[in-house]
């Protein structure tokens, strides 16, 4: 029976899309489990239960797995943002996005680095250049709109996109790296991470909108 119509390993049967989206998850799984230098196409067959030939098959190579796995994580942060934005009063605009992004990258700290490492992934892939630039759209001061295609994107409209995002993701990069404990540790007791990111919020975005 054709791979691409179905295959059956270790007492499961995947149809077509659900195999792809299994060595998608499979990937996800040893690259936070075990690292990115842990992820192989072979790696993430064993680990998804298929047969080695079946990521080749669906993703051409490692990059195009990767790609395919940072497109879905860039989907997921762009979610993240919506909802924190959802959930924060109007004038807190800003702090929500920076919220979301942080809350997104403590979530899965392999798959964020990952969605940055620009050498192991191609921007040529339709999925991952139409997700991260949805996920980007989503950190510009007029989020709304500028999807929506009704507002030229200006250079003072990008440099404060720019800037709001240099900060919150060195911010997710510190925390994420365990960088902030150190400095948390000088505050007094009782005063720990949370609450240095929480004034780190506060000072540094802007409340736009």
């Amino acid at each position: 029976m054709p791979l691409e119509t179905l295959s059956t390993v270790m007492g499961q049967t995947y149809h077509h899309g659900a195999l792809r989206e299994a060595m998608i998850a499979a990937a996800e799984t040893i690259l936070e489990r075990d690292g990115i230098a842990a992820l192989t196409l072979r790696a993430a067959a064993r680990e998804a239960g298929v047969s080695h030939g079946a990521p080749a098959h669906h993703f051409g190579n490692l990059s195009g797995l990767l790609s395919e796995l940072a497109a879905s994580g860039f989907l997921r942060l762009r979610q993240h943002l919506l909802d924190a934005v959802n959930n924060a009063e109007p004038s807190q605009h800003m702090t929500g996005l920076s919220r979301g992004y942080v809350a997104f990258a403590r979530s899965a700290p392999g798959l964020f680095r990952l969605m940055f490492r620009s050498e192991q992934l191609d921007w040529s892939n339709q999925a991952l250049s139409a997700a991260g630039g949805g996920a980007f759209a989503m950190l510009l001061p007029e989020a709304s709109a500028a999807e929506a295609g009704t507002m030229p994107l200006t250079l003072p409209l990008l440099g404060s996109a720019m800037a709001h995002w240099s900060m919150v993701h060195g911010l997710s990069t510190l925390l994420i790296d365990g960088r902030l404990d150190a400095v948390a540790k000088e505050l007094s007791p009782g005063i720990g991470v949370e609450a240095l990111v929480e004034e780190i919020l506060r000072s540094g975005v802007p409340q736009s909108r």
